[in-house]
């Protein structure tokens, strides 16, 4: 049994999300994809990680208007423990994405230093990228980055001292610098092996199965019903959506035209090759190899 389709979670995060009361559906899914595997082995729930916005922060994005950009959609915030978290959809394919995430973070981090505050102030930040488009090259579908020192001669890894710890409240050199999460939607196989695999699953289809139990997708199914936009609200999600498509087909049919064109460039070349080495008197067999045409096309060419 599937539930009833639901709003999709950017446009939740421009309307919907930045209300408090709406909080634990974006707290459910970081926690999910945050503190997984570190939630894996404990038993106690009261032991178990959890993450708690303390509140939306201002970013480019966060803003509310007919004009915003349809393929992208990213929501700044700041949990508990002071770390910030950027959470960007991205649905038009982008071929420097990944100096983008980089120059996110650490414009977020220059941003929260103030002048003159000591280097040991900066925030951490946590940069959670949510891809419609294929990204790089591999076969996951989550991918988690971080920043470790590793020895050249000994091949150890550079730690925190006791003193490291104990003024900047972090256990790893790792923990002071920021991490990157890359979602690629469109490499999940739709088969949900766990609760976090249940949070891809309802970014991909915009639905949550009645047997879900993932944080926050109660929440989720109760605000993000589709049935409850009305009037203009309803109009504008449709619009919003449909604009989706447009980018989505207008995408493709790029790709399309640019492969159509490389394809003709390339049969140009194999003929002006072809013609150039009849007028040298190469023998048409000869060609052929070079080429790859056919014994009569090449004949076709030398009569023209």
């Amino acid at each position: 049994m599937i539930e009833n389709r639901l709003i999709s979670l950017d446009w939740a995060m421009k309307r919907l999300l930045r209300s408090k009361s709406n909080f634990a559906i974006l707290e459910g899914f970081l926690t999910e994809l945050i503190y997984k595997k570190e939630n894996e082995n404990i038993t106690d729930k009261k032991f178990k990680k959890y993450l708690k916005i303390e509140e939306i922060l201002e970013s480019e994005a966060n803003q509310e208007k007919d004009s915003d950009k349809f393929n992208r959609v990213d929501i700044k915030l700041k949990n508990s423990d002071g770390e910030i978290i950027i959470v960007e959809i991205q649905f038009s394919s982008q071929y420097d994405y990944f100096q983008r995430m980089l120059y996110g973070v650490s414009k977020t981090i220059t941003e929260h230093l103030k002048l003159g505050e000591n280097y040991g102030n900066i925030v951490k930040v946590i940069s959670v990228n949510i891809l419609y488009f294929d990204l790089g090259s591999g076969e996951d579908y989550i991918y988690h980055g971080t920043t470790a020192f590793k020895g050249i001669n000994r091949d150890d890894t550079l730690e925190l001292s006791t003193r490291n710890k104990n003024r900047f409240n972090r256990e790893k050199v790792s923990d002071l610098f920021p991490e990157y999460y890359v979602i690629r939607i469109n490499k999940f196989n739709d088969i949900a092996k766990n609760s976090l695999d249940e949070w891809i699953y309802f970014l991909k289809n915009e639905e949550i199965k009645s047997s879900f139990t993932a944080q926050g997708l109660d929440e989720a199914k109760e605000t993000l019903d589709i049935m409850q936009l009305k009037g203009r609200e309803r109009l504008k999600y449709e619009r919003y959506i449909e604009q989706l498509r447009d980018e989505k087909s207008y995408a493709i049919t790029k790709e399309i035209e640019l492969e159509e064109s490389r394809e003709k460039g390339k049969i140009e070349k194999t003929l002006e090759i072809a013609k150039s080495s009849l007028k040298q008197n190469i023998d048409i067999s000869t060609i052929a190899l070079i080429t790859g045409l056919s014994i009569s096309e090449i004949e076709e060419l030398e009569q023209k």
